[in-house]
C-alpha cells in the first residue's frame, strides 16, 4: 500500500524517519517508542498512517465541483479515505450543495463573525482530535477559554476517559504508572480488554521482550486474539521465522464481567492472608471498608457474569499472590461499559493489596489509542481541567478563564441536538464517525449554523456538516513545518508520560496548507481583542509557545531545553516515583464499588464494537481483516456457534442488529453472521458500521464514555440490500 501512495522512493526515504529521535512520530497509536530503536520503527498499521498522509494523491476543487455533498454522505469512510489530501479550504454557503473554494482570510473572518454573533459563547463546542500537537492544543485551549467558554470535548471523552477518572479517584493522577521498563521486569503482565495485534503492534514487541526475561502473560478478553497467541516479529529474522507465543493463559470472560472477576482475585488475595499489610498501613486508605465489601462477595454472581470457572479464576489468584512484579495493562474492551470506570477501580484495589504501585516491574497501564491524545489532556484539553491549571493559565496571559465545567463529547451532541450548542469546531478527528448513536448525531450536526473541519483528509463528518460549513485543510506530521524563524518542531506525548519532538522532513502536500498552530493563532487574531496575546510571534517561533507551556503545566519546567534531548523527557509521576498519591485523602484509596451485570433479555447478546485488522480509529485502510479470516468486507457479525444454533442462524446468514434501549429500538442492516469462538452471549462487530446502534444515552457512570462495548442486540433475518 505505501508505494502505492507515496511511490518507491518516497516510502523508503519517510518510513526510515518514522518514530526515530530526529524523525517524526507516527500519526497512528500512542505506544511509547524504546530507547534502542529498530530501524524499522513501526507498525504495518503505521506505515499505512504514513501513506495516507504522504500521498500523492490530492483532493482539489475540481473534485468537489463534481461531488455533491449529498453525494460524499453516502459514500463509505473507506472511499473518502482513499482520495488523497486536502489541499485548499473549502467552504459550503448555506443552502449550497456543493462546497467551493474560500481564501484563507475570508475563512477566518467568518468563523470569528459567526461565533462573535452567537447569544454565548458555550454556543460553541470546540473538539480535538488525539493527534493534535502539544504547542497546537495549548494555544487552542488558551483561545477557547479566552474566547469565554470550556466546551472542550475531545476522543479521550470516548476512548480512556474512564481509565482518568477512576486512577484520578484511587491514586490520584489519570494517567498510568509504568514504563517500558516496567514491562520488561515484569513477573506477570494481564493483558485485559485490548487487542494490541490490531490497536497498538508495536506493544507485541515489549511483550515479547518481557517474555523472554521470563514473564507469564496472561490475556483476558472475549475474543481469543491471533496477535497475542503466536506474535511473528518482523524485526528480527528469527522472530519472523519462529514467532513467539506471548500469551500463557486465556481466560474467556464475558463482556462486561472484569469488575466480577478483579473483585474475586482480590478476595481471594485477601482470603488468603497475601496482602502486603505494611504498603497498605502506609500508603492507603479505606482499606477496612473495602475488605468487609469483599466478604458479601456472590461467587454464583462471579461465575455468571464472568462466564469463567471458579477454578480458573483461583488459578489466576495463586499466580498473582506468587508474582512480585505485577503489570496490568488494558484499552477500550474496558473502558467503554456502563460499570467501565467500577472496573477498573477494581483492578486498581486489587494492585494496591500487594503493593503494585510505585516499584519497579509493576504498576497499571492503561494504553491510549491515539498519538499524543494523552498530550492534549496534559495541554489543557478538558471540559472539567482542574482549577490549579486555570489559575496558573490566567496569570500566565492576564485573564480569568471561567471555573465552571464545559460539555464533553456525549453532552455536546446532546447540546447539538436540543439547539443550545448552534458552532461545531473541530481541530482533527472525525467526529460524526467516531461518535455513538451515528443517526442522531448525524441530526444533530446537520442542524448546526456552522461546523468547521481542520483535517488533512477527507472523513464522514465532512459530508454530514452544517448550513455553512468550512473544511480547512493543514500540515500533517510528515511534513516540513516552516515558520518566520525556520523550521519548526512540535512535541507530543505517548502513553506512558514521555514527552519527545517530531520533525516532519516532507514538502507540504499543498502551497496553501497552514499549520495547526498556524490556524489556531490566525483564527484567534480574528476572534478576540488585539494585543492580548502576540499570536503572531507564538506562530512565528513555536519556542515562544513551550515557554508558556512552561510556566502553566507542571512537569514541563525548562521545555525547550530538555525536549531536545535524545528521546524527550517523562513526565513526572507522583505514585510511581514516589509512592505519594495526591487523592483527597492524600493516600491510594480503595474503592467499594457494587457487582451489577448487565440484563439480557432471553434471545438476545451483548455486541461489542471493535475495530478490524486493517484499520485505524475510524480510519479504514482496507477491506480485509486476515487476523480474524474475513474478505472483502465490514459488514459481518462474529457469534459463538452455540449462540447461533440456539437463536436458529448459521455461518453465513445475512441479518439486522437491533439494539434495544429505553427509548427504543436501532437497527444495522444486513450483516454477514460469522461463527467465532466469542465468549458465550457475547457477540462484536465492526465500529464505525455499528455506532448507530449505540445509544447516546447509553453511557459509563462517572465518566459519561459511550458504552459501545456492551449493547444489548437480537439479530433478525435480513431482507435488505446493502454494499458491503
Amino acid at each position: 500500500m505505501s508505494h502505492e501512495q507515496m511511490g518507491v522512493r518516497r516510502t523508503a526515504l519517510t518510513l526510515a524517519r518514522v518514530n526515530q529521535k530526529h524523525g517524526f512520530d507516527c500519526p497512528g497509536c500512542a505506544w511509547p517508542d524504546p530507547d534502542h530503536r529498530n530501524a524499522a520503527e513501526f507498525c504495518e498499521n503505521g506505515a499505512k498512517a504514513v501513506a495516507e498522509e504522504a500521498t500523492l494523491r490530492r483532493v482539489t476543487p475540481e473534485f468537489f465541483a463534481e461531488h455533491a455533498i449529498a453525494d460524499l454522505a453516502e459514500r463509505s469512510d473507506y472511499w473518502l479515505g482513499q482520495q488523497g489530501r486536502l489541499v485548499e479550504p473549502m467552504y459550503r454557503p448555506r443552502g449550497a450543495t456543493h462546497y467551493e473554494p474560500i481564501g484563507w482570510d475570508a475563512a477566518f473572518t467568518l468563523i470569528a463573525d459567526r461565533l462573535r454573533a452567537l447569544p454565548t459563547a458555550d454556543a460553541a463546542s470546540f473538539y480535538t482530535s488525539g493527534r493534535t500537537s502539544n504547542e497546537a492544543a495549548f494555544l487552542y485551549q488558551l483561545m477557547v477559554r479566552r474566547f469565554g467558554t470550556n466546551n472542550l470535548p475531545d476522543c479521550s471523552n470516548m476512548c480512556h476517559e474512564s481509565s482518568g477518572s477512576a486512577l484520578s479517584h484511587s491514586i490520584g493522577i489519570g494517567k498510568g504508572s509504568v514504563s517500558l521498563e516496567d514491562l520488561y521486569a515484569a513477573d506477570l503482565i494481564m493483558v485485559v480488554g485490548q487487542n494490541p495485534g490490531t490497536n497498538h503492534p508495536r506493544m507485541l514487541s515489549a511483550l515479547e521482550k518481557a517474555k523472554k526475561n521470563g514473564a507469564h502473560i496472561v490475556t483476558i478478553n472475549p475474543l481469543d486474539e491471533a496477535g497475542l497467541r503466536r506474535f511473528r516479529n518482523p524485526q528480527s529474522p528469527v522472530g519472523l521465522l519462529r514467532g513467539t507465543e506471548l500469551s500463557d493463559e486465556f481466560l474467556q470472560v464475558r463482556l462486561a464481567g472484569d469488575q466480577a472477576l478483579f473483585a474475586a482475585l482480590a478476595k481471594l488475595t485477601v482470603d488468603a492472608g497475601a496482602v502486603d499489610e505494611e504498603f497498605v498501613a502506609t500508603y492507603c486508605s479505606e482499606y477496612e471498608e473495602y475488605v468487609e465489601h469483599l466478604g458479601d462477595l456472590d461467587w454464583d454472581q462471579v461465575v455468571a457474569t464472568t462466564g469463567l470457572d471458579r477454578a480458573q479464576i483461583e488459578a489466576l489468584a495463586e499466580r498473582y499472590r506468587n508474582s512480585e512484579r505485577v503489570i496490568v495493562c488494558w484499552a477500550m474492551g474496558l473502558t467503554q461499559h456502563r460499570d467501565a470506570v467500577a472496573a477498573i477501580q477494581e483492578i486498581t484495589n486489587l494492585m494496591l493489596l500487594r503493593g503494585n504501585i510505585g516499584k519497579p516491574g509493576a504498576g497499571l497501564c492503561p494504553v491510549r489509542g491515539h498519538s499524543n491524545v494523552q498530550g492534549d489532556r496534559t495541554m489543557g484539553i478538558w471540559e472539567k481541567a482542574p482549577q490549579s491549571f486555570l489559575d496558573a493559565l490566567g496569570t500566565e496571559f492576564g485573564f480569568t478563564p471561567r471555573a465552571d465545567h464545559g460539555l464533553d463529547a456525549v453532552d455536546t451532541i446532546r447540546a447539538m441536538r436540543s439547539g443550545d450548542v448552534r458552532v461545531f469546531f473541530g481541530l482533527g478527528g472525525n467526529f460524526v464517525a467516531a461518535t455513538p448513536d451515528t443517526a442522531a448525531t448525524a441530526a444533530a450536526m446537520s442542524a448546526l449554523d456552522l461546523t468547521v473541519q481542520v483535517s488533512t483528509k477527507l472523513n464522514k463528518s465532512h459530508a454530514i456538516c452544517g448550513q455553512e460549513a468550512l473544511i480547512l485543510p493543514c500540515l500533517g506530521r510528515t511534513e516540513r513545518d516552516d515558520q518566520a524563524a525556520g523550521p519548526q518542531v512540535v512535541s507530543v506525548e505517548d502513553s506512558m508520560g514521555m514527552v519527545h519532538v517530531s520533525r516532519g522532513r516532507l514538502d507540504p502536500a499543498g502551497e496553501e496548507l497552514l499549520s495547526e498552530v498556524a490556524i489556531v493563532t490566525r483564527l484567534a487574531e480574528k476572534l478576540l481583542p488585539a494585543g492580548e496575546v502576540d499570536w503572531a510571534a507564538l506562530r512565528g517561533d513555536y519556542d515562544r509557545i513551550r515557554d508558556h507551556i512552561a510556566r502553566v503545566v507542571p512537569g514541563f519546567e525548562d521545555f525547550n531545553t530538555r525536549v531536545q534531548a535524545p528521546g524527550g523527557f517523562a513526565l513526572p509521576h507522583p505514585p510511581r516515583d514516589e509512592r505519594v498519591f495526591p487523592t483527597a485523602t492524600g493516600k491510594a484509596r480503595f474503592t467499594v464499588n457494587e457487582l451489577s451485570g448487565i440484563e439480557v433479555p432471553a434471545g438476545h447478546l451483548i455486541l461489542q464494537t471493535l475495530r478490524s485488522h486493517d484499520q485505524f480509529n475510524t480510519t479504514i485502510y482496507g477491506l480485509d481483516d486476515r487476523y480474524r479470516g474475513i474478505k472483502a468486507g465490514r459488514r459481518v457479525v462474529f457469534v459463538n456457534p452455540d449462540d447461533l444454533a440456539e437463536l436458529g442462524f448459521a455461518d453465513g446468514d445475512h441479518v439486522d442488529l437491533i439494539s434495544v434501549w429505553s427509548d427504543g429500538e436501532r437497527r444495522a442492516e444486513r450483516f454477514r453472521v460469522v461463527a467465532y469462538e466469542t465468549a458465550r452471549g457475547c457477540a462484536a462487530a465492526y465500529f464505525p458500521e455499528t455506532n448507530v446502534l449505540v445509544p447516546l444515552d447509553a453511557v459509563a457512570k462517572v465518566s459519561n464514555t459511550p458504552a459501545s462495548k456492551s449493547v444489548v442486540v437480537r439479530l433478525e433475518a435480513s431482507t435488505a440490500s446493502i454494499t458491503p
